[in-house]
């Protein structure tokens, strides 16, 4: 029995076996892994690295205009890579972080100090975005749709606001801010359009009856 103080778990592969390092042991186990399954390494965290995680998520909340949060037991790290991409394209930060310390960061911002927390239950990733309300909700939802291991658990608002899992999967399905803007730019622009076209159908009208009588 070797006795370890830096390292709370952590899995390593090798050929066949995998080692698993709980909190105060390490023992070795014979056990053949899944071509497809993904270890995830956690290694104990130092009290800097915490509050270096607490101070980013914080300031991430401050400016956030909504958050969304989804169970992804099952991810590979591919997978989670992916995530990630899918989310920068929408300026949407993705944070996978202990529970734990995302409450720490709610304390820590005043809109936040009466939040329910009570639905960070589980492995979560989180979606944070500063420009927009449904992102977050709508990147999680899309990635979703071809990686079931990805399940909408629930979010918060920028006012604070606790939103359940049936909530935050609504959420999803509205327009995105761009797409809003988008729309009523098209239908502003509409009657416009509509108004220049029976202009220039008159105005057509007007030159073909003058050319007629100069003609006559």
């Amino acid at each position: 029995m070797i006795y370890l103080s830096n390292y709370k778990s952590l899995v390593v592969r090798e050929p066949k076996t995998f080692w698993f390092f709980n909190y105060r042991t390490l023992t070795k186990r014979s056990t053949l892994l899944n071509n497809n399954q993904e270890e995830v390494l956690f290694m104990a965290i130092s009290r800097d690295k915490k509050q270096t995680l607490v101070a980013e998520l914080t300031e991430l909340l401050k400016d956030a205009k909504g958050t969304a949060f989804a169970r992804y037991q099952g991810l590979s790290v591919a997978e989670l890579q992916e995530l990630r991409k899918a989310a920068r394209e929408a300026n949407v930060v993705i944070k996978v972080v202990k529970n734990r310390l995302v409450r720490v960061a709610l304390e820590g911002v005043d809109t936040y100090k009466e939040t329910d927390t009570d639905l960070l239950v589980g492995q979560l990733v989180y979606a944070i975005s500063a420009e927009d309300e449904v992102m977050p909700a709508k990147v999680l939802d899309t990635f979703a749709k071809t990686h079931p291991a990805l399940q909408l658990a629930g979010g918060f608002s920028g006012e604070g606001l606790s939103i359940n899992e049936a909530d935050i999967k609504a959420l999803a399905g509205l327009p995105s801010k761009d797409q809003l803007v988008a729309e009523v730019v098209a239908q502003l622009l509409s009657p416009v359009h509509d108004t220049v076209g029976a202009l220039g159908g008159n105005l057509h009208g007007l030159l073909d009856g003058i050319e007629a009588k100069a003609t006559a």
